[in-house]
């Protein structure tokens, strides 16, 4: 107990000791964060668009995704590929990610050619080129990803449809990369008026981390960015989900290996949490669980009871809306999905009805502390930190109080928080029950214990 007191001592130390953010906010309204590591002589630059999946509605789900592949397809000034050829030629890495609540574009290179990356960012980030070719040749490739990583895969199908079961109305129902039948009948011009709306520096944070100079930056900034016109101000409407009414449950049949589950509690986040205190609890809740291999539900339904073959949980404190408490989990052979759900309800019922013993708990927080400390030693995730949190909504300032409120979490504030949400009425349900592979039906259904409810 002494050894994990020092070391969580260690680890507080450790999160406050590194540099200062640097902010500045151009006049056209883009927010410049630097974050200096003169470990070695590269930069990371990340700028972050306040657009994702959870911003789209019915019909042009897909929009956010298929327009981050239109980035790259040329602009006023560039040829379609160009981009990630001078990147390319300049000895770095370049890519793009689109999520529920962001879009972000980011560049690694050696510390001298930063100024290349906010030529090519400037440039696409408001004279882009929506070719109606280019754009038939994109919508083709996400088809395909979305085949390959969805279609095609029994689990990212189960839990696609599990996400729209869970979400009545909110955005988080819809998937990142779309339904098929709104990927076919997206138009060039749904695009247009996406880019236009949210592409815009005073709806954009540019993140740099790195070998840098924060007043160099930030004069490479005003030079390449400061120049673009602001976008018009955006008034978004946030979808709360309506209030469930009771468990909800579904078994989706595909050709699969092995059954699955997954199993969702609607929960808060940071950002809409009445009380802060039970979002940090849901984290070391979540750290309780599933916090490596001496975890519970590692140590109890794998190598323990053997129950299961896997079983996981997990939370997204940093969501921008309200978000799920999920746990997956596979069976292991002789017990069926429902034996599963309900030794995973066990474990849930026990934490409850009984504290987490401190040694437990001292655990569990070294654990969670270490692994935020620890990720903080790549520049790219401590410039993704910074984004995501100034592109939620929650801002940058609060990546520094993680450590200090996870620290102040007692086996009450678990108890209290897993007794408050982790209830059935917050609670869907899915079941994949697996088809044989070569895609033929049996006689009847084999279930193999799942239970209809």
């Amino acid at each position: 107990m002494i050894r994990l007191f020092f070391f969580l001592v260690l680890l507080s130390g450790l999160s406050h000791a590194g540099p200062a953010v640097h902010e500045r906010v151009l006049d056209n309204g883009l927010k410049v964060l630097v974050k200096e590591d003169h470990r070695a002589p590269v930069v990371v630059s990340q700028i972050w668009y306040k657009v994702g999946g959870s911003y789209e509605f019915e019909g042009i789900t897909g929009v956010s995704h298929i327009l981050e592949h239109m980035m790259f397809k040329g602009t006023k000034n560039h040829a379609p590929g160009d981009f990630s050829r001078i990147i390319a030629e300049n000895g770095g890495r370049e890519n793009a990610f689109t999520g529920r609540d962001y879009t972000a574009y980011f560049q690694r290179l050696e510390r001298s050619r930063l100024r290349i990356s906010f030529e090519l960012e400037a440039d696409r980030m408001r004279n882009l080129q929506l070719d109606p070719a280019e754009f038939e040749k994109e919508r083709k490739v996400v088809l395909e990803e979305r085949r390959m990583r969805t279609d095609d895969k029994p689990r990212s199908k189960a839990f696609e449809y599990f996400l729209a079961l869970a979400h009545t109305n909110g955005g988080y129902r819809n998937p990142v990369i779309g339904w098929p039948v709104d990927i076919r009948g997206l138009r060039v011009a749904d695009l247009q008026q996406w880019y236009e709306r949210w592409y815009a520096p005073n709806n954009a944070t540019l993140v740099v981390a790195g070998d840098v100079d924060p007043e160099t930056v930030f004069s490479l900034a005003d030079e390449y960015f400061g120049p673009l016109p602001p976008g018009d101000p955006v008034q978004l409407r946030i979808r709360t989900e309506v209030e469930q009414l009771g468990t909800r449950r579904m078994t989706i049949r595909l050709p699969a290996e092995l059954p699955y589950l997954i199993m969702g509690y609607k929960v808060p986040v940071l950002k809409n949490a009445e009380k802060e205190k039970d979002a940090y609890a849901l984290e070391v809740l979540a750290g309780i669980l599933d916090g490596g291999n001496s975890a519970r539900l590692a140590g109890r339904l794998v190598r323990g009871s053997q129950m299961a073959v896997s079983a996981g949980a997990g939370y997204d404190l940093y969501a921008r809306m309200g978000s799920l408490f999920m746990f997956e989990a596979t069976p292991a052979e002789g017990y069926s999905l429902f034996d599963l759900e309900m030794a995973l309800k066990s474990e849930i019922s026990e934490l409850q009805t009984r504290p987490v013993a401190p040694e437990e708990l001292a655990r569990v927080k070294a654990q969670v502390l270490a692994n935020s400390v620890f990720e903080r030693d790549s520049v790219f995730y401590q410039a993704m930190q910074l984004g995501t949190l100034e592109t939620v909504g929650l801002g940058w300032k609060r990546v520094d109080e993680y450590e200090e409120r996870i620290s102040q979490i007692t086996a009450e504030d678990v108890l209290a928080s897993a007794k408050q949400f982790l209830v059935e009425d917050n609670l869907t349900v899915c079941f994949l029950d697996p088809l044989p592979m070569d895609g033929s039906q049996a006689d009847g259904p084999e279930l193999r214990g799942l239970h209809d409810h």
